[in-house]
């Protein structure tokens, strides 16, 4: 029965022991743990407020990505009207262009046509005065074979200037 009745000596060496050892863990142990501890404890609160801060970042860097893609698709639908717009400008200016050149050209043509009428008039004519030129020329050399007749043409062309004069 002596080990479950321990002596008064070895109690109270045993407390000594352990007041010792107490001591010397309040002391130099107990510090170091909880300097350990609270180490542990802040570097696991600067761990989650560095992924609240990420977390904060990552929001707010998703918001402004979806600022930038609206701006970006506005901007784009923006370029896509004005290119709409310069295309139907450029395509209406084309359009009138080709009107005007076609109106030139259709007046060049016109122009041409009423010169080339009006060559063809005075050569029908120049024409028609050297035939008309020969048939006189044959008739009055028939008419003025005789002496008489060339007096009486003479007579009459002299009378023809007096009344003109």
């Amino acid at each position: 029965m002596e080990l479950f009745t321990p002596d008064f000596g070895l109690i109270f060496w045993m407390f000594v022991a352990f007041a010792i050892l107490f001591v010397i863990l309040y002391k130099w142990g107990w510090p170091a743990i909880l300097k350990g501890v609270d180490s542990r404890a802040d570097l696991i609160d600067k761990g989650v407020e560095y992924a609240q801060n990420a977390k904060d970042q990552l929001d707010h860097a998703r918001e402004e990505a979806e600022k930038y893609i609206t701006e970006a698709r506005r901007q784009q639908a923006e370029i896509l009207r004005d290119a709409d717009k310069m295309k139907s400008q450029i395509i209406d200016e084309a359009r009138v262009a080709a009107q005007k050149e076609a109106k030139k050209v259709m007046e060049a043509a016109k122009v041409s046509i009423e010169q080339e009428r009006k060559e063809a008039e005075l050569q029908f004519r120049n024409e028609v005065s050297a035939f008309a030129l020969d048939i006189a020329t044959k008739v009055v050399r028939n008419e003025m074979a005789d002496q008489k007749a060339q007096q009486r043409l003479v007579a009459s062309l002299l009378d023809d200037m007096e009344k003109q004069n």
